[in-house]
Parts: structure tokens; sequence; C-alpha cells
């Protein structure tokens, strides 16, 4: 701050003496070739602005001219718009004469060929003519009259398709197998209605535009390899009269295996009763069946009593010289004996009995038990979709067959095995009742 006031002043100090050392007419001669100078220079700044002034008006005339000639190109634009669009709206008011019923034709033609295509849409023959369909959306969703070559494509069109609903021939097409591999392969096309690969029915998938091998085949496919190998004017063939439907509907219906996974645990505890109960009626039928053999063979040699059977053990009893003096004790003798015999002929029948009475309980169980499951989802869902409520409904309905499925065999094997035993048992008390008879007819009289 010291300093440049030092500098300040040093310099007023300098202009000071400066201007004692100039003469009035060198101050005056300076002011006069100053003011020289200043009148030049306004002079001069007045001739640049005069001749920018020029240029400027040079530029104002030449835009105003090219205004004045786009403005009458506008006008021309206009009158021409004008005259433009009152002939459009002339040739639009003789098209429209001219056309007269063509417009309601192209309208039926469009609807039919839109009708068309959405009936082809799952039709056999797009394997083979995969291109129709794309022609009958292009014309069904034009916007323009159809010309002459269109009509005539849409008519061949259909006379195509109805030639080849009307043939049985063999092409070769690409089929996806049941592994999901994609290879070409003969095909036998039955019209529109059935087709044969190798060893395998088809059907189209209108989504992929394919010829897919379900997994799950119905039968005819050995008629099928008679129809290929004939030579004879006619021949048998299975005809899928749906078109496809039914072996798309043979691979929803589920089989055995999914109708017993359905059922759930209480299904297979019923499965388990059901095994159990008919090996118990195997083993009890093997054995009545062995000891029915025995008794017979006894029967015939009553003279050799045998422990190998029933009938022998009893006979046994009596010993080779019965005491046929007090008949009561030998009477008690055989019916111990034959009480005895008894347990093992009758042996598994109640719990038999038992296992085809538990068997439609559970199932009834099962039956309680899905339609919980089905309220549940009812109860979630608003009952709106059925497929969530189906699990349930499912379980109810194959626990209560299986349940009726393993209870009625039961009862049936229940009653023939009691029927075997009781035939046994009124056997020995007919043999012992006889042999008794028999020793007392030999017998002594006692007064």
């Amino acid at each position: 701050m010291k300093r440049l006031f030092a500098s300040l002043l040093f310099g007023c100090f300098t202009q000071a003496a400066i201007a004692q050392s100039v003469t009035p007419d060198q101050l005056l001669e300076r002011l006069r070739s100053e003011r020289v100078a200043e009148s030049a220079a306004m002079a001069e700044r007045e001739q640049a602005f005069l001749k920018n002034r020029d240029e400027q008006a040079r530029l104002l005339a030449r835009a105003k001219a090219a205004l004045g000639e786009q403005q009458a190109e506008a006008s021309r634009l206009k009158a021409l718009f004008d005259r433009q669009e009152a002939e459009l709206a002339e040739q639009e008011k003789r098209l429209a004469q001219r056309v007269g019923h063509l417009g309601e034709l192209f309208g039926v033609v469009r609807q039919s060929a839109g009708d068309v295509a959405g009936q082809w849409q799952d039709s056999l023959l797009n394997a083979q003519y995969p291109e129709r369909l794309a022609r009958l959306k292009v014309l069904a969703e034009s916007r323009t009259l159809p010309a002459a070559g269109d009509l005539e494509g849409y008519w061949m069109t259909l006379l195509e398709d109805l030639a080849a609903s009307g043939r049985v021939e063999r092409v070769t097409l690409p089929v996806v197998g049941v592994d999901g591999t994609r290879r070409e392969q003969p095909v036998l096309r039955v019209g529109s209605f059935s087709a044969y690969g190798s060893g395998a029915h088809l059907r189209y998938d209108a989504d992929t535009g394919q010829l897919i091998a379900p997994a799950r085949q119905p039968g005819g496919l050995g008629q099928v390899a008679d129809f290929v190998d004939s030579r004879a004017a006619l021949a048998v063939l299975p005809v899928d009269p749906t078109r496809g439907t039914l072996l798309a509907q043979l691979q929803l219906q589920p089989q055995l295996w999914d109708r017993v996974q359905q059922g759930g645990l209480v299904g297979w505890v019923i499965i388990a009763l059901g095994v159990a109960g008919l090996l118990l009626a195997v083993v009890r039928f093997i054995y009545l069946t062995r000891v029915s053999r025995g008794v017979a063979r006894q029967a015939r040699e009553l003279a050799s009593p045998r422990a190998d059977n029933p009938l022998g053990r009893v006979i046994g009893v009596l010993g080779p010289n019965p005491q046929l003096s007090d008949l009561e004790t030998l009477e008690l003798k055989l019916d111990e004996a034959i009480l005895q015999e008894t347990p093992p002929l009758e042996r598994g029948h109640g719990l038999l009995k038992l296992l085809s009475a538990v068997a439609p309980l559970l199932g009834l169980l099962g039956t309680v038990t899905g339609m919980i499951v089905t309220f549940q989802a009812i109860t979630q869902s608003g009952g709106g979709d059925s497929r969530l409520m189906a699990d349930g409904i499912s379980q109810a309905l194959v626990t209560t067959v299986l349940g009726l499925v393993v209870a009625i065999p039961l009862l049936f094997l229940h009653s023939l095995l009691v029927t075997r035993s009781k035939a046994l048992i009124q056997l020995l008390e007919q043999q012992s009742a006889g042999l008794v008879a028999m020793h007392l007819s030999g017998a002594p009289r006692r007064d």
C-alpha cells in the first residue's frame, strides 16, 4: 500500500513538471492537431456508416424480393393443393361409384380367409404345407382391395386342402420323437385325420408347427405296418376322426400309477393292508389245501391213522383198542381233539375279516382328508380355479376306490377260507362220529 501511494505521488510531480515546460502556443497547436484528428475520425466513421447503410438497404431489398417470391410460390402451391384436393374428392367419388359391391365382396373374402385360418390352425396338413396359413393371414389382415391373383390364390388354397384331405400318402417330414430329438423320417399321412411315423402315432402341435410322437401310444400300430406292407386295393387302417383330439386327451389321462399316487399317504396305507391281506389269504389257502389233501388221504385209510393231518390225529385219540365201555369219555376225547385241531384251521380268519372292514374305513378317512384339502383350496383361491381343487378331489375319490377295491376281494377270500375251514372241521366231526358209531356197532350191548 505504501509503495502504490509513492508511485502515484511520483507520477503527479512528473506531469506537473512536463506541464510547466510546455508553452501556450504549443498547447494550442496540440489541441488543434487533436481536433483535426478527431474530425477526420468522425468523417471516416460517417463514411463507413453510410457505406454499411447502403449494404443493409441492398440486403433488405433482396430479402423483400425473396419474400415476394416465396409468397407467390405459397399462393401457387395453395391453389395447386386446392385443385388436387378437389380432384381427389372427385376421384374418390368416382372410385366409390365404380367399386359398387366389390367392397362388400372384399369384406366377405377377408372374413372367410380369417375363418378358414382359424379352422386350419390345428390341421395336420400344416406340417406338410406350412406356408398356407401365412397366405391366409395376409389376406385376412389386408386393408386394400385384393387383386384377381389374390382371389385366385385363395381359391387354389382351398382346392389344395380339399385334395390333400382325401389322399393317403407317404411323405418325409421332420418329427420330434419321444426323447425330444427332431429328425426327418417317412410319415404316412391319412388325409387330415391321422399321421404315423416309424412305429408311433403322430400328433400335430400348433404352437411349434411340428409333428410330435406322444409318449403314450394307442393300439393299432400293427395294422399300420400291415397297411404299409399290403399290396391289396383295400386294407384296414386306424383313423382318428377327431383329427388328433383323442390322441391329445390320451396324454392327459392318468395311468394306474398316477392314480395310486393321487391317493396320498392314506392310499398307500390301504394298499399295504390289501397286500398284507392278500398274502395272508394266499398262505392260508395253501395251508388249507394241503390239509384237505392230507385229510382226504386219511379218509381212505382210516385203519392206519397218521399224525401229519388233523383227521389222523383225531383218530389216533381212540387208540388201537378203544374202551367202548365209557362212551361219554370217548366222545369227550374226540371233542377235545377236534377242538385242538380247530384253531390252526381258523387261524388268520379274524385278521382277514378285520382288514376287509378297515379298508373302506380308511377310504372314508381319505375322502374326508381330501375334502379338507379341497375346502382349503377354495378358501385360498375363492373357487375361481378348479385346478387347485383337483388335488383334494382326486385324493378323496381315489382313496374311496382303493378302500373298496381292497375290501371286496378280501371279503370274498375271507368267505372262501371260512368255508374251507368249516368244511374240514365238519369232516372231522363226521368222521369222529362215524368211528364212534362203527365201534359201537361191533361192541356187545350192556343191560
